[in-house]
């Protein structure tokens, strides 16, 4: 499993580079007023991809902390019950002994 993901990620940042190295391109934008940004188009796109997966992120680092602590709180509450056993049976009583006169064991 761990060659799978790490080759996911190879195969991720070398289309990020062939990218990034054909559209190598200033693009300007106009942030507000007369203020300008002269950035390449990578970057722009780079920059815009994590910003728009930013909350996504966040939701599921909360989502995950949250259930941590309900199954953390779970696992307490359940390793403080003790557990409950049905009362048990009295011990068996022994036999009678026979002497084969059919009396106690007393003389």
């Amino acid at each position: 499993m761990q060659f799978l993901k790490t080759a996911f990620w190879v195969v991720l940042a070398v289309v990020i580079a062939l990218f990034s190295y054909n559209n190598w391109t200033p693009t300007t934008i106009k942030l507000w007023g007369d203020l300008w940004l002269v950035t390449p188009l990578p970057v722009l796109v780079i920059i815009s991809f994590l910003a728009g997966s930013l909350p996504f992120w966040v939701l599921h680092r909360i989502s995950r902390w949250s259930m941590g602590r309900k199954l953390d709180s779970a696992e307490r509450a359940l390793a403080s019950v003790k557990p409950v056993y049905p009362p048990s049976p009295p011990p068996p009583s022994p036999p009678p002994s026979t002497d084969g006169l059919g009396g106690t064991d007393n003389p």
